[in-house]
C-alpha cells in the first residue's frame, strides 16, 4: 500500500507542477505565458521577469514530469523545492497562513518534495525500475 500512496502523491503533485510550468511557458491552462508571468514577477521584485518566468516554468515542467514518473526523484525534488523557495520568499511577508496570502502552501509543497526524495519514489517508479 505504501507504493500506491507514493505513486498517488507523486502523480498529483508532479502533474500539477507540469501544469504550472505550462502556464508560465505556453500560457496553457489559464496561464499568462512568459510575458504575463514575467510582468507579475517584476512587480514583486523578481528581475528580469521574463527570463525568471521561463526558468521557473522549465523547473516546474521538468521537475513535475520527473516527479510524476518517479525518475531522478532527488533532482525532481530539488527543482520543485527551488521554485517553491521562490514562492516562499514572495509570500513570507504575509505570515504563514494561505488565507492571508502567506507561505503555507509553498511550505507544504517543499515538505512533500523533500519527503519523497528522502523516502524514495516507491516501487511504482522509474527509479525502482532502473535500480
Amino acid at each position: 500500500m505504501v507504493a500506491w500512496g507514493l505513486l498517488l502523491i507523486r502523480l498529483v503533485v508532479g502533474l500539477l507542477f507540469v501544469g504550472h510550468g505550462a502556464q508560465k511557458l505556453f500560457g496553457w491552462f489559464g496561464g499568462y505565458g512568459p510575458k504575463g508571468t514575467g510582468g507579475w514577477m517584476e512587480s514583486v521584485g523578481i528581475k528580469p521577469g521574463v527570463a525568471m518566468a521561463v526558468i521557473a516554468g522549465l523547473m516546474e515542467l521538468l521537475g513535475g514530469l520527473l516527479f510524476a514518473i518517479g525518475w531522478l526523484t532527488p533532482v525532481a525534488a530539488i527543482l520543485i523545492a527551488a521554485t517553491m523557495l521562490g514562492a516562499f520568499k514572495v509570500h513570507a511577508k504575509n505570515g504563514i497562513w494561505a488565507a492571508a496570502n502567506g507561505y503555507e502552501y509553498p511550505l507544504v509543497l517543499i515538505a512533500v518534495a523533500v519527503g519523497i526524495a528522502l523516502t524514495g519514489a516507491g516501487a511504482y517508479s522509474l527509479d525502482a525500475l532502473f535500480k
